[in-house]
């Protein structure tokens, strides 16, 4: 089942910082030259955390150094950890790219980590060994869950959502912006009954993780390290996992992980789609573009980049319920391409048809940086017109659906098909190793 449980929050003191100037972005998507900015920003700032303030200095380090701030951080009071252990509801509010106003409702919990094979927590893509080694150098070096996973749960009646607004409405509720003009609303659930509720529901209900395969599969390797190393927790609260060998503390605190939870199908839980750009070689002609066997084609006229945002919105934005997408050289014609859907995806059609079939592109040469994951249409039609790229393939979301049917079936997804808009920032919240 999937076990989630209150913890002990490590949290910055209000009275010390100001927590919009402590906010970072996730790790894995601060550019390298943009790691000073947050930096200097502020010295308690989450990123001085995260990543070293160059990119040079990573392979070197062994995070001795972001220990021993941690830990002088503590001794300040500028983290101090809760009292008693909490549910921690977390509201985004936050414009969509459409321009819609939206707000996004979940929950931060010490999610009980199970292998793959369990099937109870689910990835839908692959991981790369380099992220997930520098990440377990981290882990080994603070013992605390720096940024969260993200998981999805299906509630579709909405049945937590009662629950989770009414921590949201407490007078211990914290509030910040960060620089994408999204505001974090974050409040303790401590009320037995409730958190009762949340732990209840979750239980029968397997997750999917939408953000973050890379910091789950680090804490795994972590776990069965300090495993190996027969690591106990004597304070912990009692429990044993059935499976767990005699004498393995299942409650040890590597055991779990920081996780937010939020309903796929919220009406502010959006899904964005990732592009691909092809980034060299003469685009197709016409004579390629009818090799393409099945797809219907047509051609509608764009103006400049700027134009190609609403030209998707009004052409293949429609064509949700096929295979489509739309066809980019830069020269002022966007082609849109159909047919007619079966039960395969589209980015995987795509994959095939398109960057292998047509433009021979296999898997390794996708691997080795042939194709660019770019997650704005604005910027990718840029990106064409200035050279950057010699082709953009855009794409309609994925559905919710899609990603649960998929990973119902044992399957992931090809490399970068999903974005779950927003991102979790680092530095509302950590989770340490101590026993609670």
């Amino acid at each position: 089942m999937t076990d989630v449980r209150p913890f002990r929050a490590l949290r910055y003191d209000p009275r010390r910082v100001e927590l919009a100037k402590v906010l970072a972005p996730v790790y894995d998507v601060v550019a390298p030259e943009d790691r000073p900015l947050y930096w200097e920003r502020d010295p308690y700032n989450a990123l001085r955390l995260e990543l070293t303030k160059s990119v040079e200095e990573e392979a070197a380090t062994d995070y001795a150094e972001t220990a021993a701030r941690l830990a002088a951080w503590r001794g300040e009071g500028v983290l101090v950890r809760d009292a008693e252990p909490a549910l921690y509801v977390l509201r985004q509010t936050f414009t969509a790219p459409d321009g819609r106003a939206l707000a996004r409702t979940g929950f931060l919990a010490a999610l009980r980590l199970e292998d793959y094979a369990k099937r109870i927590v689910r990835p839908h893509e692959r991981t790369l060994a380099g992220p997930k080694a520098d990440r377990l150098k981290i882990l080994r070096a603070t013992r605390v869950n720096l940024s969260s996973v993200f998981l999805l749960y299906e509630d579709r009646a909405g049945e937590l959502e009662r629950v989770l607004e009414a921590a949201l409405a407490g007078a211990a509720a914290q509030e910040a912006s960060d620089d994408g003009g999204i505001t974090h609303r974050l409040a303790p659930l401590v009320d037995p009954a409730a958190v009762a509720a949340v732990r209840g529901f979750l239980a029968p209900r397997p997750v999917v993780i939408a953000d973050g395969h890379h910091r789950y599969e680090t804490a795994l390797a972590f776990r069965d390290e300090r495993r190996a190393a027969g690591e106990r927790d004597a304070e912990a609260p009692p429990g044993r996992d059935a499976e767990a060998p005699p004498g393995r503390d299942a409650e040890a605190p590597p055991e779990r992980i920081l996780a937010y939870f939020a309903n796929a199908f919220a009406p502010g839980s959006l899904l964005l789609p990732i592009h691909r750009l092809v980034k060299k070689g003469p685009p197709p002609g016409p004579e390629v573009w009818r090799r393409l066997a099945g797809w219907e084609r047509r051609e509608v006229a764009v103006a400049s980049a700027d134009a190609i945002p609403a030209a998707l919105a009004e052409q293949l934005a429609p064509l949700a319920g096929r295979h489509a997408f739309a066809a980019d050289d830069g020269s002022g014609r966007l082609a849109i391409f159909s047919k007619p859907a079966d039960a395969e995806l589209t980015v995987r059609v795509l994959h095939r048809e398109v960057l292998g079939g047509l433009l021979g592109l296999d898997d390794a040469a996708v691997r080795d940086g042939a194709v660019d994951f770019p997650k704005s249409a604005l910027q990718t039609a840029r990106d064409v017109r200035s050279g950057r790229g010699a082709l953009a393939l855009y794409l309609n979301p994925l559905r919710p659906d899609d990603v649960f049917r998929v990973t119902e079936a044992g399957e992931t997804l090809p490399q970068k098909s999903t974005f779950f808009y927003p991102k979790l920032p680092t530095g509302l919240l950590f989770r340490t190793l101590e026993p609670e």
